[in-house]
């Protein structure tokens, strides 16, 4: 039976040596249909982000661009603009049927920080080829905020996948009316669509856009900092905002999104017909997100937004991305959710957990 791997077998292929790290994997780091990573105790700071290609190994391509290397050891700033690649403390020996794909945490993605997982002989960013046998790597680059790091941080998450078990339009038709994926009219093709909320009930803020000079945010301090300082708020009163090029905003959908129990669903980065931006840096969505059961009815997706080429003009219900939705090898016995202290539960507009909250 193929399927992405719930948190049960995710625990079984560390009992059976598939997943191995340099300090024991804590029970904290397995999700429903995820694992999340984490750092090691270098940095190394690189002139460009790079793959390691076929027959590769990372370690060997360092050499070529590494600049000077970080110890993170008692904390240390990683800086705007810098692109570094950190040794994680997992690796990986993956049975031959078994592929994985990383991704950002939903917090990593919410600070603009580009997080990706790369692999010896890798080709592709954040795809892990069926039996992978090694290390792996993170390669991140702050874009909006510097940010302290140490040890131990989990910036990004990988999901395990037994073949192909992504569902075509007809069956998320059929998933759709039998249990409602959002709370309005659905609209799929390749994926179930999604538009930008710019017309929150009761209020004219629509979103944030980051400030372009800030302080440091410690990854450690929850609820800590006040948005003002690194936040500009965005208001609409007319359902329309114009995106400026190079700048970071945070928006949210119209729709509410459910993911029940026996799915699993990847946000899809960006739809090129839309516009010239990118939607989504951190694009996993789990087993009960937004599901009644698991306390999340109306939990709304969190849109990171990047704007490239030129200005560009966002309107109320415009579609800027789509859910992919695939099935679940079997049903996690732990659903997203206030039962593992998730973080994003039940959201509308929110900020990453490290701004305090109204």
């Amino acid at each position: 039976m193929s399927g992405v791997l719930p948190n049960q077998q995710i625990s079984q292929m560390i009992a059976d040596n598939e997943i191995a790290a340099t300090r024991a994997v804590s029970d904290a780091q397995i999700q429903p249909a995820s694992l999340d990573l984490r750092l090691g105790t270098t940095a190394y700071r690189v002139r460009a982000s790079f793959l390691a290609g076929h027959g590769e190994r990372v370690s060997d391509r360092l050499k070529e661009f590494e600049m000077h290397r970080v110890d993170l050891s008692d904390g240390a700033v990683l800086e705007k603009g810098c692109v570094y690649v950190v040794p994680l403390m997992e690796s990986l020996a993956l049975p031959e049927n078994v592929q994985a794909v990383a991704n950002a945490k939903s917090s990593t993605g919410r600070l603009d920080l580009l997080t990706r997982t790369i692999t010896d002989g890798g080709t592709e960013f954040d795809r892990i080829a069926p039996g992978y046998c090694g290390p792996l790597y993170a390669e991140i680059c702050p874009r909006s905020f510097s940010v302290l790091v140490r040890p131990g941080m989990r910036l990004n998450q990988i999901r395990f996948g037994d073949g192909q078990a992504v569902l075509n339009d007809t069956e998320l038709r059929a998933l759709h009316d039998h249990t409602p994926l959002v709370d309005g009219p659905a609209v799929i093709d390749e994926g179930l669509g999604f538009s930008v909320d710019l017309r929150l009930p009761d209020t004219s803020l629509v979103g944030y856009r980051a400030k372009p000079h800030t302080g440091v945010i410690d990854l450690d301090l929850i609820n800590h900092y006040a948005p003002r300082d690194y936040w500009e708020e965005v208001h609409s009163d007319n359902g329309q905002i114009i995106l400026d090029p190079g700048a970071f905003y945070i928006l949210v959908s119209r729709e509410a999104v459910t993911i029940p129990p026996e799915y699993a669903a990847e946000m899809a980065p960006f739809l090129a017909m839309v516009g010239e931006f990118r939607v989504h840096y951190a694009g996993f969505f789990d087993p009960g997100f937004g599901h009644a059961s698991a306390g999340g009815a109306g939990s709304r997706g969190v849109l990171e937004v990047r704007c490239h080429e030129a200005p560009f003009v966002l309107e109320h219900g415009q579609v800027v991305g789509r859910l992919v939705y695939e099935k679940m090898r079997d049903v996690p016995t732990q659903l997203y959710g206030k039962g593992i202290a998730s973080n994003y539960q039940g959201q509308g507009l929110k900020l990453s957990k490290h701004f305090q909250t109204r």
